[in-house]
């Protein structure tokens, strides 16, 4: 069995990629708990709406290099040398795009910084956290790209130990409170930024100093259709600890992020499976043969129902589970788990479908259909949390999300048609 295992390319790749995955959410889960005692309520809600603001921004930092750069290996005849080129364009690009968002925040800091909660230094400090993650995100689409997730899994491995361990010693050992939480996201974002750059360069993947107007034009005819994408994803995933933490205060707003992070946990199985789906569905939709196209829709429907399954049983398991990891401080959690897994769950289904869409390389709807479902977000986030506090947000997020898989399932089909309704 383990020898047919290794010798299919998909199967292989997802026993690496969730393995892990699987070690990475371990990590986090491991620390939620030490988190949750050593840390207030409030103080935790200031690190919520660190990890929001970081969530904002990644909707401009960057304009989406990494989806772009990783759809670009797959055009025919690409050279190494030209992959190199590709690589160092978006990377300008990406430091444009970070002076320009810092630029921004550095005029409004002290309006951020009263709305966010957080010290103004923590605020510019968010844009540089996540220009070192778009940047570490252009070394790991490399390697799934090119079918090599044993280092992929190697650094988002020591990627989240190195967080974690930081994260113990600022918290535990010398008690800086949410600063110290805060500073070891810096100090591990920076650290594997300049890792990536370096094993880029190294297997001659990065050409910085380099001028292709053409490549210019190809990364953002690409990335900025996909700002309101990545803003549509910003007011799916992390708005309703802006709003919760306006209507509610910072308190709820960091137990309802507690509820969040362990609900998380079932999308890293979905993005292990992605990781791995991707290369294998894109050389088979580049054959376009149909009997290969039935076998993926059948599959896919058979994933889809296993999911929406685990789901249900989440709103039985899922407020021991919180209990359990987060202790009593967080207990008005327990209440929104269940709605927070099927939520994603819905997530977990729409990765299954939006591939198809950047196969085409035609993203405009996708961008409408994730920011149409961030706006209705939006909408029941401030009508049903005035109502129904944090259980409300729950709902929200539920409810938007399977707009949102819907929506992209039929923008997929447009793209892209798969035989969904003749698949015998």
């Amino acid at each position: 069995m383990l020898k047919n295992i290794r010798a299919n390319e998909f199967a292989s790749g997802f026993l690496i990629y969730f393995s892990s995955n699987i070690i990475n959410a371990i990590i986090p889960f491991a620390l939620l708990p030490i988190l949750t005692r050593y840390l207030m309520p409030e103080e935790y809600g200031q690190v919520a709406m660190f990890q929001t603001l970081l969530g904002a921004l990644g909707a401009f930092v960057g304009l989406s290099v990494v989806g772009s750069a990783g759809r670009k290996y797959y055009d025919s005849n690409i050279t190494r040398q030209e992959m190199g080129q590709y690589i160092g364009a978006s990377i300008q690009i990406l430091m444009v795009s970070t002076c320009c968002a810092l630029a921004i925040l550095y005029g409004f800091r002290s309006t951020f910084s009263r709305w966010l909660g957080l010290e103004e230094q923590w605020v510019l400090w968010a844009v540089f956290v996540t220009a070192g993650v778009v940047i570490m995100g252009l070394r790991l689409g490399q390697w799934q790209v090119r079918k090599q997730p044993k280092r992929y899994g190697v650094m988002q491995v020591s990627y989240s130990l190195l967080n974690m361990g930081l994260s113990i010693a600022l918290v535990v050992i010398v008690p800086y409170g949410a600063d110290g939480r805060i500073s070891a996201e810096i100090i591990a974002a920076s650290t594997f930024c300049f890792l990536a750059l370096m094993l880029l360069k190294r297997e001659g993947l990065l050409t910085l100093w380099v001028w292709r107007p053409d490549f210019y034009k190809e990364i953002i005819k690409f990335g900025v259709p996909l700002i309101p994408h990545v803003g549509g994803v910003f007011l799916l995933t992390s708005v309703d600890r802006f709003v919760i933490n306006s209507k509610l205060g910072i308190s709820d707003a960091g137990v309802y992020m507690v509820a969040v992070q362990i609900a998380a946990g079932t999308n890293l199985i979905f993005n292990a499976i992605n990781k791995a789906y991707v290369p294998w569905l894109f050389e088979r939709l580049k054959r376009n043969n149909l009997d290969e196209l039935k076998k993926i829709v059948r599959y896919t429907y058979i994933w889809f129902a296993i999911v929406f399954l685990g789901a249900i049983v989440g709103f039985f398991v899922g407020p021991w589970i919180v209990g359990f990891i987060a202790g009593p401080r967080y207990k008005e959690a327990e209440q929104v788990i269940g709605w927070l897994l099927l939520g994603q769950a819905f997530g977990g289904m729409y990765l299954m479908v939006t591939n198809y869409i950047f196969f085409s390389k035609q993203t405009g709807l996708l961008s409408i259909a994730t920011f149409i479902s961030g706006i209705i977000n939006l909408f029941l986030l401030i009508v049903l949390v005035s109502y129904f506090g944090l259980t409300g947000a729950a709902v929200a997020f539920c409810v938007a999300m399977a707009i949102r898989f819907l929506f992209t399932w039929w923008a997929a089909h447009k793209r892209y048609p798969m035989p969904w309704f003749n698949f015998d």
